[in-house]
């Protein structure tokens, strides 16, 4: 089963409507997708309203996968993520991402800290050449650090995932989809992960154990069952 918590709609930058995403992700053996589409507090209330619309029908109709409605904070100033990422789970978001300070991207310095040091974020996707000091805080807050498929993002994989086995953080795959061919299978998942260096234990860790924590979290795990 693929358990991806990070994918993309056309209610920001991604192809496809929510519940087609859902449907493809159904196709492509998912059991856990949550769609987390970029957004600052603008635009937050609607976004998440409309993403969790899609998620409750398709829970209702598709029992063999659990949508999950979220959102990814994306370039928001890294001293309003907190109250920010608190608004999100407010406003009814299942799981709060925080873009993380990506080598692709100009991400604000700070971004990853800030994201780190809040009780509302589950994620920090994405994280760059995130700091031994910032991956020991992931690992105290119980935040999970993103191993990512994404084009660019997924250069620095393998110091993310060096960072979190020195520090005992906990890693996630994430698809960061925003078009159907970038959702995973289990086949392509596995070799993402081994690509960033981990061994056979912690790939079933990632892929398999931490998603389910996560799940157990955000309180919905039972949904999961």
């Amino acid at each position: 089963m693929v358990y991806d918590f990070h994918t993309h709609s056309f209610l920001s930058d991604g192809d496809l409507a929510p519940v087609e995403l859902i449907r493809r992700a159904v196709v492509n053996g998912y059991r856990v997708i949550a769609i987390t589409d970029h957004a600052d507090a603008g635009i937050m209330k609607r976004i998440i309203q409309e993403i969790a619309a899609s998620c409750a029908q398709a829970r209702s109709y598709w029992k063999d996968i659990l949508a999950i409605p979220g959102v990814e904070l994306t370039h928001v100033p890294a001293t309003a993520i907190a109250e920010t990422a608190r608004y999100a789970k407010e406003m009814g978001a299942g799981i709060v991402i925080v873009h993380g300070e990506t080598i692709v991207e100009p991400v604000e310095e700070g971004t990853n800290l800030a994201a780190l040091s809040s009780p509302d974020v589950d994620i920090l996707a994405h994280p760059g050449l995130i700091t031994l000091e910032e991956a020991t805080l992931a690992a105290k807050n119980g935040i999970m650090l993103e191993i990512s498929a994404r084009k660019g993002h997924c250069l620095t994989n393998g110091h993310v995932a060096a960072m979190a086995q020195q520090t005992g953080a906990k890693l996630l795959l994430g698809s960061d989809s925003h078009s159907p061919d970038d959702l995973l299978d289990n086949k392509h998942a596995l070799k993402i992960v081994r690509g960033a260096g981990l061994d056979e234990s912690a790939c079933e860790q990632v892929l398999s154990v931490n998603p389910l924590e996560l799940l157990k979290k955000i309180h919905y795990n039972k949904l999961a069952q």
